[in-house]
């Protein structure tokens, strides 16, 4: 059999951040193109057709329904995530959604169910547990050598709530506040490195700036069947930040100047009401004023989501941008991952295997469905003020 190794056609819904953050991955990796986009800001759509040659159209339904259009990359606010994925799946189209997939178990069982009908794939990120060295801190462990999992550690210290934000971002009720954004990233990873299938969760969550009424921080306990216990902890209020310990290499990859949360914080001050701020996250998007496009530069290192250990029986591991540490009785050797060359590329290297290669994807609908889970549980425990059992979760699959 022939395999089709022609680039995968991807219409895109949604030209905001998260589509800004993958414009390298897309400009960059011969193995998509895009072809047709929507978004309701004209300069976004304006700079997609001169960027990448593709089609600006007036709505999501003519972006589903564009025969050249093969997958359509929903990259609009999360509470629009189930109406366009149900939209692509009518109109026979794969789907790779954004985290959080959704932002009820519903709606992701909704998805699921309207894509299996269709007969079409469905595949949720980025999160950043494509990330390369997550993914090959879970290729030592599931060599067997360093035993079972025990504990994984994960924090996170960032500037995010202090980032410019539109209102629903900052309303919990609409997929508003660190736990549907960030907390998708930390308990996919921790997910991924103890074997996916936790059992319940303990939480406390902080709302402490009452200018800004939603979750900025939170942490977790999460219990694992086979015995391994995860603690989470992240602050979007951060004024310390973790970058430190990663080798002074930001999220993105690149590496951060000092003083970065304090200066989020003044800029923002200049942000007089929502509408100011509003607009100046939107001037940060793609084809707004502010937009600083991808300059082609090669990574210097990979993304990452924060500090991570896991405990192993015979082994510890510490991920960080550039590989894997592990620390065992003979010392410290470092397992090092070949420097990227596209930022992201990892995303893509999921989306080819499940879209050419005929592969079962690793984030499916069923595993995000899961991570949303832990999500979820993280809320209500604030809420209830003890333990919640999950009771969606899945295997990662082999």
């Amino acid at each position: 059999m022939t395999l089709n190794r022609a680039p995968l056609r991807i219409g895109v819904l949604g030209l905001g951040r998260a589509f800004t953050l993958m414009v390298p991955t897309f400009s960059r990796d011969p193995r998509v193109q895009l072809v047709a986009a929507y978004d309701p800001q004209k300069a976004a759509c304006a700079a997609f057709t001169r960027e990448f040659g593709g089609v600006a159209h007036a709505s999501a339904q003519a972006v589903c329904a564009d025969p050249a259009v093969e997958w359509v990359y929903v990259a609009t606010p999360h509470a629009m995530h189930a109406e366009h994925v149900q939209l692509a799946a009518s109109h026979s189209k794969h789907v790779l959604v954004e985290k959080p997939m959704a932002l009820g178990l519903e709606d992701c069982t909704r998805m699921i169910d309207d894509c299996a009908r269709a007969g079409t794939q469905l595949l949720v990120g980025h999160s950043h547990s494509f990330n390369a060295p997550v993914r090959l801190a879970r290729n030592l462990i599931a060599s067997g050598s360093l035993g079972a999992v025990r504990l994984v550690h994960a924090m996170n210290f960032t500037d995010f709530l202090y980032r410019p934000r539109r209102p629903e971002e900052l309303d919990t009720a609409r997929g508003g506040g660190v736990v549907f954004s960030q907390a998708a990233h930390q308990v996919d990873i921790v997910r991924m490195l103890a074997g996916g299938q936790a059992r319940s969760v303990y939480a406390r969550t902080g709302a402490w700036d009452p200018a800004r009424p939603t979750e900025g921080a939170y942490t977790a306990l999460i219990d694992f069947a086979g015995g391994a216990v995860a603690n989470l902890t992240y602050s979007g209020y951060g004024r310390y930040d973790t970058d430190v310990i990663m080798d002074g290499i930001g999220e993105m990859g690149r590496p951060k100047a000092p003083g970065t949360h304090q200066a989020t914080r003044q800029r923002l001050a200049a942000a007089t009401d929502e509408a100011a701020e509003a607009a100046q996250k939107a001037q940060r998007n793609f084809g707004g004023s502010a937009y600083q496009g991808d300059d082609g530069r090669v990574p210097d290192a990979y993304q990452h989501f924060g500090p991570v250990v896991v405990c192993c029986e015979h082994a510890d591991l510490r991920l960080t941008p550039t590989g894997v540490e592990v620390h065992d009785l003979a010392g410290l050797r470092i397992e090092a991952l070949p420097a990227p060359t596209v930022p992201r590329s990892e995303v893509i290297d999921e989306l080819w295997a499940v879209a050419r290669e005929g592969q079962a994807p690793v984030h499916s609908g069923a595993w995000s469905r899961a991570t949303l889970e832990v999500c979820l549980a993280i809320l209500s425990s604030q809420r209830q003020g003890g333990p919640i059992p999950l009771h969606q979760q899945v295997a990662l699959a082999a």
